[in-house]
């Protein structure tokens, strides 16, 4: 099953054998990437925001690691007057402590890099999810600044108040996205392979694979109506890169939810389809695909999700080579991008 931190997804996949400067710094560019989307100080002061994003963070962080605390919250000491002071590290401030610990070696290399990257899945799936709720009341939000611009009358602003949350909101979105393109041209410039996708941290070995193919298909799969397809599909890649079972049929699901979907937004839907050969010909019917697509999709059905989604009985196990798996994989998010785009 898909979980919610990276060091415990991929706790089998060895990453790192050593650590050297290049992780440190990819730890020290990941902590600061954190603070860029949501910094906790805002003109010297606490941000309100702030301090609730990190204190969420450290905390499911925490819980995950099973430790109460990342680093310690509480300090003391005596000057050198011998007077005891002492205090309260922020959140952020536990957080950085933690992130940016010397490595000592007194756990492996590979599970030291992924739990402070774990860190950095959190926080930005958190900030992603913010964002997200953003969005979803921006036209409640503009209506409501349309209204106080209209009752204002007479007054003139440089800028009326309804274009002002419109901009706020492409700075928002436009300064959160810039964090994910440099997050992920850092785990490039680290050569790992890695790459952040909504919300997930997941392995991506082939570079110009994830720029030409998976980075476009994560853009469009973002939005909530397409949550099934994400979840399969990420499913999938875990499962792929962990040695688990059947990683094709979760990208074979992800694909048949994408055509459901189009063919219930497009009001093609009759509700006595049986399967995906009747959705795929739900498509066809309104011409959204030809009769040679026709046939390559329901070839993929027939002899990869068929076989894999159902009980064999007394045939053989059926399964795939690697390289198959990665097939299934990418040919199923190419069929997706492009149904979309067919919308």
């Amino acid at each position: 099953m898909l979980t919610d931190i990276f060091t415990h997804r991929y706790a089998q996949a060895r990453i790192w054998e050593t650590f050297s400067e290049e992780q440190r710094r990819l730890l020290v560019q990941g902590y600061q990437l954190l603070n860029d989307i949501c910094p906790y100080y805002v003109d010297g002061k606490e941000d309100k925001h702030g301090k609730i994003f990190w204190t969420r963070i450290h905390d499911l962080l925490g819980r995950e690691l099973g430790l109460k605390e990342l680093s310690p919250q509480r300090w003391g000491g005596y000057t050198a007057q011998n007077v005891w002071v002492s205090g309260e590290n922020s959140t952020a401030k536990m957080c950085e402590t933690w992130m940016l610990e010397p490595f000592s070696g007194k756990i492996p290399a590979d599970r030291f890099v992924k739990e402070r990257l774990s860190l950095v899945e959190i926080g930005f799936r958190e900030h992603e999810n913010y964002v997200a709720e953003i969005n979803a009341g921006l036209a409640k939000s503009i209506a409501g600044a349309e209204e106080f611009d209209r009752v204002r009358g007479g007054l003139r602003l440089l800028l009326p108040t309804a274009d002002s949350v419109r901009a706020a909101n492409v700075k928002l979105n436009a300064r959160f996205q810039t964090a994910v393109n440099e997050l992920n041209a850092r785990f490039r410039q680290a050569d790992c392979p890695l790459h952040y996708h909504n919300g997930f941290i997941q392995i991506s070995q082939d570079q110009t694979l994830a720029q030409e193919i998976e980075t476009p298909f994560w853009k469009l799969v973002a939005e909530p109506k397409w949550h099934n397809v994400d979840h399969d599909m990420k499913e999938a890649i875990d499962l792929r890169d962990t040695g688990g079972r059947d990683p094709a049929l979760y990208a074979a699901r992800s694909l048949e939810s994408t055509i459901k979907i189009v063919s219930d937004e497009k009001q093609l839907t009759a509700g006595n389809e049986k399967g995906a050969h009747n959705y795929i010909d739900n498509l066809r019917r309104a011409k959204l695909i030809e009769v040679w697509e026709v046939d390559a999709l329901k070839h993929f059905f027939t002899k990869v999700r068929n076989p894999l989604g159902h009980g064999p009985g007394t045939a053989p196990m059926p399964s795939l080579t690697d390289h198959q798996t990665n097939w299934a994989i990418e040919n199923s998010m190419v069929w997706i991008k492009s149904l979309i785009r067919r919308m």
